[in-house]
């Protein structure tokens, strides 16, 4: 992969440019950074279409190998834990407008008449291109639908790019972006486009696959996942058991832990009503990506209950209780979430993943996406996230420098001062002994006794 191309890119995200012409034009203008890309003050830049040239030319998994080479250098540095992650989505926004958008019945049409071109006779050709307009004609004439959806309707600078929408916030034709962060450093250890019409809930599995495979290189062993409300679904509890991972994610509201006044017996998989009657399972069906159990009892054992007025199974054709098939797993979840770990987790969640995602979308030039298609907005991220960690790796390799150099420094004041301690308590004990000498040698002279005198003449 070329060198100048590569770092001009990354270049780009570490400024908080999201346009190739800006990053060529700024880099003109620094001096900093063309002696970081190597270039003299006289030499020219290559052309900004060099860089979206290489960004389509080469495959993601180049990008992917950046990635992990600065992840690495951050666990060869001890900053990655890897035991628990946490993971959150953002909607990026993608290179369309939603203005753009048009009906698929449109694309569908016209690629009928284009087959009844190819299949008709050439003198019959002027009567179908005649067809085609009078369709396309009529089409325009219908009035514009209220409410496009991605299933209707597609924008053709894009056709990867969604609709979605976030409380609070308009909608638009965005990227979805799934991001897995290390909680013991705030590193990004997975970093992944998805179709913005998916949930959470449904990319949960392949990035917890690639997480793993991207720690078991290097080693680490991933034993919890740490996620919000919007990755709680049967499908992604199946598959954090399946990859022996402990997940802590409260379950969405539509699960009801328990049910007032309706005991379930789990031997014999029925509820109890108030009534002493029993629900038998009697069957499941689709709700829309659900699959629920359904639990009856026949009507006539409510027309003389006692508890009818105020029963909240009670339906038209009897009473009736609703119960997802992947209630075993929910339960579970449910268990979990009530430790006091869980409500710890939970808080360390929103001050580690969305922290970083904050970071990327305002400083590293991933508020937009400047590309088109999936595959060149998973290439954008990619790079957004190896600019993210190198600042980390950066800013932890200066940290650590600097902690040495004050702890070498406090160590010379440390010793410097011991010396000057050790000096005055030196002196202090001369003192000291000089004294207690002079004392001794005083009042051995006092205490001396005397030699007596006799009188001769006694």
């Amino acid at each position: 992969m070329p060198f100048l191309p590569t770092i001009s890119m990354l270049v780009g995200y570490l400024e908080n440019l999201n346009s190739d012409r800006r990053i060529i034009s700024i880099s003109k203008m620094r001096m900093d950074i063309l002696f970081f890309l190597g270039y003299d003050l006289d030499e020219e830049l290559p052309w900004h279409s060099t860089l979206s040239r290489t960004r389509q030319l080469y495959g993601q998994e180049v990008f992917t190998e950046m990635f992990r080479l600065v992840l690495k250098q951050c666990i060869d540095k001890g900053m990655v834990s890897g035991r628990r992650q946490a993971v959150d989505g953002v909607y990026v926004k993608a290179n369309a407008s939603l203005d753009s958008m048009i009906e698929r019945e449109i694309l569908d049409d016209a690629a009928a008449f284009g087959g009844e071109l190819n299949a008709n006779q050439e003198e019959d050709a002027a009567e179908v291109v005649a067809l085609k307009k009078l369709r396309h004609r009529d089409y325009n004439d219908l009035p514009a639908k209220k409410n496009p959806g991605n299933k209707t309707h597609y924008s053709p600078s894009d056709p990867d790019a969604k609709m979605s929408v976030k409380p609070g916030k308009a909608t638009a034709l965005n990227f979805l972006s799934q991001v897995s962060v290390d909680t013991a450093s705030h590193t990004i250890t997975h970093i992944e486009a998805f179709s913005a019409d998916k949930r959470d809930s449904q990319c949960l599995e392949e990035v917890i696959e690639k997480v793993k495979h991207t720690l078991s290189s290097n080693g680490i062993m991933l034993e919890e996942v740490v996620a919000d409300t919007g990755y709680s679904s049967g499908e992604a509890l199946r598959a954090l058991e399946k990859h022996n991972i402990q997940g802590y994610i409260p379950n969405r509201g539509q699960y009801k832990h328990e049910r007032p006044g309706f005991p379930y017996n789990a031997e014999g998989d029925f509820y109890i009503c108030p009534n002493n009657k029993k629900l038998t399972y009697r069957g499941s069906y689709k709700d829309g990506n659900y699959i629920n159990k359904q639990y009856r009892t026949s009507i006539k054992n409510c027309h003389s209950c006692l508890f009818r007025d105020n029963c909240s199974a009670l339906k038209s054709k009897g009473p009736l209780i609703k119960q997802t098939e992947d209630s075993p797993y929910y339960e579970r979840m449910h268990c979990r979430m009530l430790t006091r770990k869980a409500k710890i987790l939970m808080k360390k969640r929103q001050s580690t993943v969305e922290p970083v995602i904050g970071s990327l979308v305002n400083n590293t030039g991933m508020k937009r996406i400047n590309t088109k298609g999936l595959v060149q907005a998973n290439k954008c991220m990619t790079m957004a996230a190896v600019a993210y960690n190198l600042k980390k790796l950066l800013k932890f390799t200066m940290r650590k420098v600097h902690i040495n150099y004050m702890a070498k420094a406090n160590l010379a004041r440390m010793i410097k001062n011991s010396y000057k301690t050790s000096r005055l308590a030196l002196s202090g004990i001369q003192v000291t002994v000089k004294n207690y000498l002079y004392f001794s040698q005083s009042m051995r002279k006092l205490l001396k006794p005397k030699p007596i005198k006799i009188n001769r003449f006694l």
